[in-house]
């Protein structure tokens, strides 16, 4: 079903901003120490909160998709972004250590079995995790489905996209010499890993922007320009996942091992005309997962501050709470 909760009526649906009531850098080994935090009710049901990317790290406005009466919200900046250290390394940063660095948090703040929360990269971590550790997870709620296969990569990196904003594409291909253009990904991860603090950042700001001028359906093709450390850490880490395809021992393993959490109830939440991550994939899971329950958001694209997008995450966490 498509849902329209309109532009300006979604706002009122998010919570007010809140403070953590608990913050610490938790050291995960391997020369990783990763920021936590804990906001809303220290006695609530547990939430997971994964951010995207990879790469990307939390943020405040992260908070308000929770009642905090009801929640004990649970945010961490993944391995080498945001306040995690050390900044933008992709040494010992696999996907495994991420779910491994989960695992690490519940045991830490002795959590039980909680909800997990993602979107983009999020929900793929996050489906991810609840295959790894079925028993760990009471609910799935996923935004913006990406199950990292090639046909997303090649949608993406390859092309697909380009064909719908041809002018924002041909600012991330011009960088690139001719002879590289069969592979954008690897020919990023020269520059991206080049040494060079000053190549590293241009090409991290146009893989950044690329990304971030698609994100929203009201998108003009600009991207901005992000702060050359967040860029830096967001392209870097990202590539490095997208170059290794996230780890996974096959192409299309989220789907073939889907049946781990046929008994786990979710809710999926995607816009319509999300250019990022085609809506097909997520439509792809509700298939091989039937406990998902897949609502379409019109009007909307990829990014979780879509107005009808942000509405219906905080309508699934009200409904879950209840």
């Amino acid at each position: 079903m498509d849902r329209d909760l309109g532009q300006k009526r979604a706002v009122q649906y998010l919570y007010p901003p809140v403070d953590p009531f608990d913050q610490r850098m938790l050291d995960v080994g391997d020369g990783h120490t990763i920021y936590v935090e804990q906001c809303g009710n220290p006695r609530g049901r547990p939430v997971i909160v994964l951010h995207g990317g990879p790469g990307g790290g939390c943020s405040p406005a992260m908070r308000r998709y929770f009642d905090p009466k009801v929640y004990r919200v649970i945010l961490f900046d993944q391995r080498g972004c945001g306040r995690s250290r050390p900044h933008a390394s992709v040494e010992h940063n696999t996907t495994w250590h991420l779910v491994d660095d989960i695992e690490r948090i519940r045991a830490e703040l002795g959590l039980g079995p909680s909800i997990v929360f993602g979107g983009s990269w999020g929900a793929t971590l996050a489906l991810i995790y609840a295959i790894s550790h079925p028993e760990a997870v009471t609910h799935l709620v996923l935004r913006g489905v990406f199950l990292m296969t090639q046909a997303e990569l090649d949608w993406f990196y390859g092309g697909g996209a380009g064909m719908f904003w041809p002018e924002t594409w041909a600012r991330f291909t011009d960088l690139v010499p001719e002879d590289e253009r069969d592979d954008f990904i690897a020919a990023y991860h020269r520059r991206l890993f080049s040494g060079d603090m000053r190549i590293e950042t241009k090409f991290a700001r146009a893989w950044s922007s690329w990304e971030n001028a698609l994100a929203s359906v009201h998108s003009s093709g600009q991207g901005g320009e992000a702060p050359g450390d967040y860029a830096r850490a967001f392209a870097r880490l990202e590539n490095h996942y997208f170059t290794h395809r996230g780890f996974l021992d096959e192409d299309g393993w989220i789907l073939k091992h889907a049946d781990r959490i046929a008994d786990i109830p979710g809710v999926i939440v995607q816009g319509r005309y999300d250019m990022i991550c085609p809506p097909v994939r997520a439509w792809n899971l509700a298939q091989a997962w039937p406990a998902g329950d897949l609502r379409m958001i019109r009007n909307a694209g990829h990014a979780l501050s879509e107005p009808g997008v942000s509405a219906e995450l905080v309508r699934a966490m009200d409904e879950i709470a209840q």
